[in-house]
């Protein structure tokens, strides 16, 4: 068992998890216990069983299923990408690899602040700030059309612990997104965004609320129950009155 946790260790630090990597020499037993749940979590095992990035593709795919928000031939702008599960999920969904003939081709563009490894049918922008108004300019020269049919958003601040401060900072990361949906998102199009269950979940909801004609709360079956991870699912993108470009 010790020796597969020093692989998962590994493996983690190849993705990025560097935090997780740089303790695994020296765990405390709050770590051991995490590593050995993660291992045992059937979404975990899954997601090397279907060769996905991470677990977080079943939460996406989840979405999908229900909802449907994924489809041949649209265009996916996919934030807070690394290490790419929900990238992988969109370019499968998306026909963005070409891979079915009689399908239309998709496109799928991943920003990251930090690396993300090379994906067939994927375009990634990383190091990049996805908040920062040269990276909203580059997304919109590589996306075909200058527009995204779906933006997903997986972002999420470096945790300080404090859970008030944690959970106002991941809104202030998805309002700042949704101030640019503007010059980015199609009219009639979807916006998927990870948040913290919190005092401020209201005024994302509210702002979501006047810019999209349908809005639900999600609680995928693959975010851990004592997580208070929730995404808010927004579509039929119309804009506040004057916002919208055509």
């Amino acid at each position: 068992m010790a020796g597969y946790l020093k692989l998962v260790c590994v493996s983690f630090q190849r993705q990025g998890f560097h935090t997780v990597g740089s303790r695994c020499k020296n765990r405390t037993g709050a770590e051991h216990l995490w590593l050995t749940r993660h291992l045992r979590d059937p979404f975990v095992k899954a997601a090397k069983v279907e060769s996905y990035r991470c677990r977080s593709a079943f939460k996406l795919l989840e979405v999908n299923e229900r909802h449907q928000i994924l489809r041949p031939g649209l265009r996916v702008l996919d934030c807070g990408a690394a290490p790419g599960a929900w990238s992988q999920v969109a370019v499968q969904k998306v026909n963005a690899a070409g891979t079915d003939p009689s399908s239309p081709v998709g496109f799928v563009l991943g920003v990251d602040l930090l690396h993300i490894f090379p994906l067939e049918g994927a375009t990634f922008l990383c190091p990049a700030d996805v908040t920062d108004p040269r990276t909203s300019q580059r997304i919109l020269e590589v996306l075909p059309g200058r527009r995204a049919d779906v933006i997903l958003s997986d972002m999420a601040p470096n945790a300080t612990g404090f859970r008030d401060l944690d959970h106002d900072r991941l809104i202030s990361l998805c309002l700042t997104l949704l101030s640019v949906t503007p010059d980015i998102l199609q009219p009639g199009g979807t916006f998927l965004c990870k948040t913290w269950a919190g005092s401020q979940s209201r005024r994302l909801q509210r702002r979501l609320t006047e810019e999209f004609q349908n809005v639900r709360i999600i609680k995928p079956e693959a975010s851990r129950k004592e997580s208070s991870e929730v995404y808010f699912l927004a579509t039929q993108y119309h804009g506040r009155k004057g916002t919208v470009k055509q």
